[in-house]
């Protein structure tokens, strides 16, 4: 595994037991391992016996026998908002239907209003409690959706709150305008003249500030049709920008299909995903990103199909899908355990959906989502006794340190 010519690392962890999490290897269990780093990169890693006779770390780590595995990855999540939606959880409770609360102003675009109204200060201060929750439990990379604003002014605030986020904290953040997320009130009854605005006035000028990775739409009934997303991916390509899509949550919609047709990174939620849209994201690439926080949130019913998923050979992600109204979740361990209890994905599965598939469905997987060579040294030090561990405690939180780009952050 000595790849490197030249021995001498900024720094060096013993005494830790490897996931490396590599592609088809299962955890990639290293036990009694080392891993070095040079330049923010891995450049050495391998069973602690194995370490050249001649090295020099400028800083050698003691593991003290913990577990090390890739930076965790939440790859899809609407973390930056204001406001509060208890008041539809509990309506909800009492019998109400979530496509009937949006349906009277609700939903999203009672999160709209709080959070136009807040300033950029206000909106950071409120995001960072949740964005601090997933930093304490080993997550070194972030996507950050738009789509509280659906004005070209607020959703260009999100967005450059999330980018904050990345520049302040040892954190990679993504951003995805999503600004096809629902139709704003002013422009009630004219969806295709609103989303015009999106495709030609909102998204070249959000570009031409550097504040969009990716582009993403809700496609849905209570959303934007198949052929109505079709025109945001087709405005996304004409600018080089990947896309994804929140298809088949509530409804069949062919959402999954039209991604794929579009080489789109993922198709997240998928609780109504056919046949036809397993076969085309498998002949794709396309990413499953799977969300049981507002499964469970939303008392579905409906699985998404796993085992499809699962014979057909696309990726599966795991990502909390952090959000005021269907999914207040800060946890992306909680997320592996649900998608373990609630979906059936085994601990495996759970722990290649939160690093080496959520980093696919970033398109970043020849940077960062496992412990190779060559890749970002982004990891996290865990006090388990195995791998597994990390999808089954409730509301636990093991993680003793985190690493990013070669960098000890304390948790």
């Amino acid at each position: 595994m000595d790849s490197s010519i030249d021995n001498q690392w900024d720094a060096l962890w013993v005494n830790v037991h490897l996931a490396t999490m590599q592609d088809g290897d299962g955890y990639g269990e290293i036990r009694d391992a080392a891993i070095a780093v040079r330049d923010g990169v891995i450049t050495w890693l391998g069973p602690r016996s194995s370490l050249p006779q001649a090295y020099t770390a400028t800083v050698q780590h003691d593991g003290k026998g913990c577990w090390l595995t890739p930076g965790l990855i939440d790859c899809h999540t609407h973390i930056v908002y204001a406001g509060n939606r208890s008041d539809e959880f509990e309506a909800r409770l009492n019998g109400i239907a979530y496509e009937e609360i949006a349906r009277k102003g609700g939903g999203i675009l009672s999160t709209v209003r709080a959070t136009r109204s807040a300033s950029e200060e206000e909106l950071m201060l409120a995001s960072l409690p949740r964005v601090a929750s997933l930093l304490r439990e080993g997550v070194t990379t972030l996507e950050i959706k738009s789509g509280y604003g659906l004005d070209l002014q607020t959703e260009a605030k999100m967005l450059r709150v999330a980018r904050q986020f990345g520049l302040h904290f040892s954190l990679r953040v993504k951003t995805t305008f999503l600004g096809a997320h629902a139709l704003p009130p002013e422009y009630a009854g004219r969806a295709d003249e609103y989303l015009d605005m999106v495709c030609t006035a909102m998204l070249p000028a959000l570009v031409g500030e550097g504040l969009v990775d990716a582009v993403d739409a809700f496609c849905e009934k209570i959303g934007f049709s198949a052929a109505q997303t079709e025109k945001v991916f087709q405005a996304a390509q004409r600018y080089g920008l990947p896309v994804k899509l929140h298809a088949e949550q509530l409804s069949d919609q062919g959402g999954a299909a039209l991604t794929a047709r579009y080489r789109g990174l993922s198709a997240d939620h998928l609780e109504y995903l056919s046949e036809d849209g397993v076969a085309a994201m498998s002949a794709s690439g396309t990413v499953a990103v799977l969300l049981p926080g507002a499964y469970y949130f939303l008392r579905e019913t409906k699985m998404p199909p796993v085992a499809a998923l699962r014979a057909a050979g696309v990726p599966i992600a795991v990502s909390t899908d952090c959000n005021p109204g269907t999914s207040p979740m800060t946890s992306l361990l909680l997320a592996m355990n649900m998608a373990s209890t609630l979906f059936r994905l085994t601990p495996l599965e759970a722990l290649a959906g939160a690093t080496l598939n959520a980093a696919k469905a970033l398109g970043l997987a020849a940077q960062i989502g496992s412990l190779e060579v060559g890749k970002q040294a982004d990891f996290a030090l865990w006090t388990i006794d195995r791998p597994g561990d990390l999808a089954y405690a409730i509301g636990g939180n093991p993680c003793q340190a985190v690493v990013y780009g070669g960098k000890l952050r304390h948790v």
